[in-house]
């Protein structure tokens, strides 16, 4: 960990390799928020691509995608839109992206202590199996994330020199663009910042308005491309997901999942090493667990949880690992064996095992593209909706349709969702949406566990099995451990 150069390449290298070690699906976010939006922004055809319920709805704002977008654009005029180049190309940019943020929170560590310590953060860092899991993946929040790290590295904390106001007030800004919920783990820094800060009119009126205003007019301007009218995202964003907490839709949690659950999963065993290091650590360094207790604190009062919403706390968590392992003394390395190889083996399961099915069974619907009967095929996700990517994954005008889900926005409490009357009664729904032979999809795509309940309508109607995909050895409720492509055999043979 000498030169800066050496130890970028080394981990550009490493997150490439992370980037291919990953072949699971996550959330439907890294797809449906990001890459579908960009494939739809590239080729703004009709039937071809989809925008989900936050983008009719105006909660979600273009310029994440954008980046995405581009990279199509460029694969596109260089005639390389080749299907697998869309899918890896924006992961790989992502993981260059992640290797930089790795590198800046080593100088950052480096800078404010010494490359010893410097040397156990980024080690910590690389270890994180969650760190390795989601690093790659073109979700909102990794790059929420790793945006945080880059503002981090310019953030003034005391006995900084890189420091700069601007710089990490713009990347915060950045971030926000992103994501709205960026701004939680900021508040204690900012408020710590406007504190100690004795120019407190500069620091307002020099950085904070410039700032905020370019990086929320230049959102503002994409977000008007792409909408057809002026949309302020953030405040929809906040509308919706707050105000109205729409988010229990999609499941709610107790209030303490995230200090009983979340948090000690995301940092697996890393947890003593943190809480260690938290003992350990400068007074000066306070601030960075404020900022962790209070993004708990805060993701705790929404009913609706995930692992991937405090995501962004896990950088400042390694640098009190780093912290930690740096001040073991005798145990020292006995504990960073143990660290990596208690890593190793759920960064590599979640990565290559848990939950591939959703990606491997597009590549059989891939094959669909270049067969004569592509413009008769129709392909049928009878699963819980986004369960697996669309177009942008597919890349060719095929008629694709899958069980819709979006929430009620008009305060009907009768609501039910097409995903769920279908799941109330299978073959009923079935029966009563393909009574006419010539409505039938070409091809159904299922999980194993609807099988057995939809056996009768797939005898009568001519599908046979065609493909088995493995899914998951942690089948839970409408997710089954494998996925079945069932092909309507009249159809292929007419």
């Amino acid at each position: 960990a000498g030169g800066s150069a050496p130890l970028l390449a080394l981990t550009v290298a490493l997150r490439m390799l992370n980037c291919f070690l990953v072949q699971t699906s996550f959330v439907p976010d890294e797809y449906w928020q990001s890459l579908e939006v960009a494939h739809r922004m590239l080729l703004n055809i009709n039937n071809y691509g989809y925008l989900t319920w936050e983008w009719t709805n105006g909660l979600r704002g273009y310029s994440y995608p954008l980046i995405f977008a581009s990279i199509y654009k460029a694969l596109q005029l260089l005639a390389k839109d080749d299907v697998q180049l869309l899918i890896w190309v924006p992961r790989l940019a992502q993981a260059v992206l992640a290797a930089f943020a790795d590198v800046k929170l080593y100088s950052l560590v480096r800078h404010l202590e010494n490359a010893e310590t410097a040397k156990y953060v980024y080690f910590c860092q690389l270890c994180s199996w969650f760190t390795w899991y989601s690093c790659t993946r073109t979700l909102t929040n990794t790059m929420e994330t790793l945006l945080t790290i880059f503002a981090l590295s310019y953030y003034p904390i005391k006995g900084s020199k890189m420091g700069s106001s601007c710089k990490y007030l713009a990347l915060i800004a950045l971030a926000i663009v992103t994501r709205p919920t960026a701004v939680i783990p900021w508040i204690p820094l900012l408020f710590s910042h406007f504190l100690l800060e004795q120019r407190k009119a500069d620091l307002i009126l020099h950085n904070c308005l410039p700032v905020g205003l370019v990086t929320v007019g230049t959102s503002l301007i994409i977000d008007r491309v792409f909408f057809g009218e002026w949309v302020l995202v953030q405040l929809n964003f906040l509308k919706y997901n707050v105000l109205q907490n729409l988010g229990t839709f999609y499941g709610s949690h107790p209030w303490h999942w995230y200090f009983t659950q979340g948090l000690p999963v995301i940092l697996g065993t890393h947890l003593p090493f943190f809480i260690h290091g938290c003992v350990l650590a400068p007074k000066r360094y306070r601030v960075f667990l404020m900022a962790v207790i209070w993004t708990v604190l805060v993701y705790s009062m929404l009913s609706h949880k995930e692992f991937r919403f405090i995501y962004p706390v896990l950088p400042f968590c390694m640098v009190f690992c780093g912290y930690s392992l740096k001040h073991l003394k005798a145990w020292k390395k006995s504990a960073a064996s143990f660290l990596l190889l208690s890593n190793l083996l759920p960064a590599l399961y979640t990565g290559l095992i848990h939950q591939r099915g959703s990606l491997d069974v597009m590549s059989h619907i891939q094959q669909l593209c270049n067969n004569s009967y592509q413009s008769q095929a129709f392909v049928f996700f009878m699963m819980p909706c986004h369960s697996t990517p669309f177009y942008s994954h597919v890349h060719c005008p095929l008629k694709m349709r899958f069980l819709q889900c979006p929430p009620d926005l008009t305060g009907n409490e009768s609501y039910i969702d097409e995903a769920d009357v279908f799941y109330s009664d299978p073959l009923g729904w079935l029966n009563k949406e393909f009574y006419n032979d010539t409505l039938l999809p070409s091809h159904l795509i299922i999980f194993s566990v609807l099988e057995q309940e939809i056996s009768s309508f797939l005898a009568l109607r001519g599908y046979e099995k065609t493909a088995t995909v493995f899914h998951t050895h942690l089948p839970q409720g409408r997710v089954g451990s494998h996925i079945y492509i069932y092909r309507k055999i009249t159809e292929m043979n007419n």
